[in-house]
């Protein structure tokens, strides 16, 4: 009988893809930072510039390196590993950078730029699901495919893209550290925004356990089933499209309503329009 294999790590996939390595025969180009751009998939928001100047400072004393990896796009580059060096090499005033261009596929690019900040940097949990969010929807991955490509269980990628059904008040509360991932997985159950945040501030303000915070969501989302009566006729139907959208749906007997922020609209147009 074979072993079952061995889930790949984040560190497996950036081996894989040799992000560290000079490969053999791979020539180191001096490409002008004016041609290179920023990577579409990179997840991070906030860079930490003490860490860009202290970069910067080494690069002064000593140069650069290692070089980044590019990929050819176009008339220019876009940037495969290696943005705190080139943003480093901005503040110097570098007019060029060592580096090495490879054509890696679109879809490498993402599983890349994910792993690469998910391995080595301390991303916040609102940019590591946003992060999930723009590879899936760019690739059309469903939650297990992306789990299976970082070696993530699902249910870790399903409890992170929930996080992004919080308002903007109890995402801060969380990135602030006043509410913690398991109080912001419990709250994201819940659909009332207002309800969300009435329970985060009194998270903060009682600090209660996150078993508490569980059990009032139940009476919370218990409530809120009493009053909608939803129907379970559809459940397969809202399962399916809830998967499809990357968000959460409802199927009644006269609509069909899709949770979403303002600014994801034309996305979910886009991918009703795929269908």
């Amino acid at each position: 009988m074979s072993q079952d294999k061995k889930p790949r790590t984040l560190a497996d996939l950036l081996q894989e893809h040799h992000v560290d390595d000079v490969l053999e025969g791979e020539v180191i180009d001096e490409i002008a930072l004016d041609e290179i751009k920023a990577n579409p998939f990179q997840p991070r928001r906030i860079f930490d510039q003490d860490k860009i100047d202290e970069l910067a400072q080494s690069i002064r004393e000593h140069g650069i390196f290692q070089p980044i990896i590019i990929k050819k796009v176009g008339k220019g580059y876009i940037i495969v590993s290696g943005e705190r060096r080139y943003r480093a090499a901005q503040q110097v005033g570098l007019k060029t950078i060592p580096s090495i261009v490879r054509q890696y596929e679109e879809s490498k690019v993402a599983e890349i730029a994910l792993a690469e900040n998910l391995q080595r940097e301390n991303l916040t949990p609102i940019e590591e699901a946003e992060a999930y969010k723009v590879v899936m929807n760019h690739l059309s991955l469903t939650q297990t495919e992306l789990a299976q490509k970082i070696g993530k269980s699902r249910s870790h990628v399903t409890n992170m893209l929930g996080l992004l059904n919080l308002p903007e008040e109890t995402q801060n509360l969380l990135l602030t550290n006043q509410i913690s991932m398991g109080h912001a997985r419990a709250l994201s159950k819940l659909e009332n925004k207002d309800q969300i945040n009435k329970l985060a501030n009194m998270i903060v303000r009682k600090q209660l356990s996150v078993r508490q915070v569980e059990e009032l969501t139940k009476t919370e989302d218990k409530t809120n089933k009493i009053k909608r009566k939803p129907s379970t006729r559809y459940i397969k139907e809202e399962k399916y499209l809830s998967s499809y959208l990357n968000h959460k749906v409802k199927i009644d007997e006269k609509k069909i309503t899709i949770y979403y922020h303002e600014d994801e609209l034309a996305e979910v147009i886009s991918r009703l329009l795929k269908k």
